[in-house]
């Protein structure tokens, strides 16, 4: 017995003795974990990064990459204002830089780099490069993560077995498969209102606001019919994922995407065309 009845088993010791009968299997162990989670010795957050890391350890780098048709890259012929444009437009720290075509990554350009670029004069984007990681498609993401870590890489190039450039990925795509989505200053995910009028006049819609909703602060007839949300509505529309910074117009609402990955639609910035403004 403890000699000391006032104290209280710590988290490790809780776990411990739910854990006396070790798992014979995944399953078994995710039984138990949710188990736990059940006796509030877990809270849904530390569950959720567990099954995530679980996850990850089974999920291969395809399975989580940008795709090559949607990377965003910059050519080393490109000049320092058009460099600067396309860091402007998409707003990514890092960049793969080609050779005149997406088969031919030749670097990676880092944006803090130009800050140090001392004029436009005789600049050469080769000069600033770092060296590209070329990693397989099917590598384990977790092997991926531990990479990254010991290389301090936060971007990898990823090949086909034919040696083509099938895509990129990036240590923050690694992680969100563990903890979920990673917010920047740019999201208003943490905000209850599925639509806000931000600081500039223009309306920010959550891509998971439901047609019917939209319709009303709108006043705008989508059908509902198919697609229940204002992503699915775009998805359906387009045939594929939009790209951040695209501009798509249903009847005379002009959706831009503010913020979306390979596989979905999270953030965008609405407003009317100004024919539909100018009739009401």
């Amino acid at each position: 017995m403890d000699s000391n009845p006032a104290h209280k088993p710590g988290f490790f010791e809780r776990l411990s003795s739910l854990l006396v009968h070790e798992p014979e299997d995944r399953e078994q162990l995710m039984q138990l974990l949710h188990a736990a989670h059940q006796r509030q010795l877990l809270n849904a957050d530390a569950l959720g990064i567990i099954e995530g890391a679980l996850a990850a350890s089974e999920m291969s780098v395809r399975e989580v990459m940008v795709p090559r048709p949607m990377m965003e890259v910059v050519d080393v012929q490109d000049s320092l204002q058009q460099v600067i444009n396309q860091v402007n437009t998409t707003l990514h720290s890092r960049f793969p830089v080609i050779n005149g075509s997406r088969d031919n990554v030749i670097g990676i350009l880092l944006t803090k780099d130009l800050l140090r670029v001392p004029h436009a004069d005789g600049f050469s984007l080769r000069d600033w490069l770092r060296p590209a990681v070329f990693i397989p498609e099917y590598k384990r993401l977790d092997v991926l993560l531990r990479e990254f870590r010991v290389s301090r890489n936060h971007m990898a190039i990823v090949i086909d077995e034919y040696a083509g450039i099938a895509g990129l990925i990036t240590i923050e795509d690694v992680l969100e498969q563990i903890v979920g989505d990673i917010s920047d200053e740019y999201d208003f995910d943490e905000a209850d209102d599925n639509i806000q009028l931000d600081q500039n006049g223009a309306y920010r819609v959550k891509a998971h606001t439901t047609v019917a909703d939209f319709n009303v602060a709108f006043d705008t007839r989508f059908s509902d019919e198919k697609c229940n949300t204002v992503g699915g509505l775009i998805l359906n529309h387009l045939g594929r994922v939009p790209q951040f910074n695209e501009t798509i117009t249903i009847d005379d609402v002009n959706f831009q995407v503010l913020r979306a990955d390979s596989r979905r639609i999270y953030t965008l910035v609405v407003s009317r065309s100004p024919a539909a403004d100018d009739s009401e």
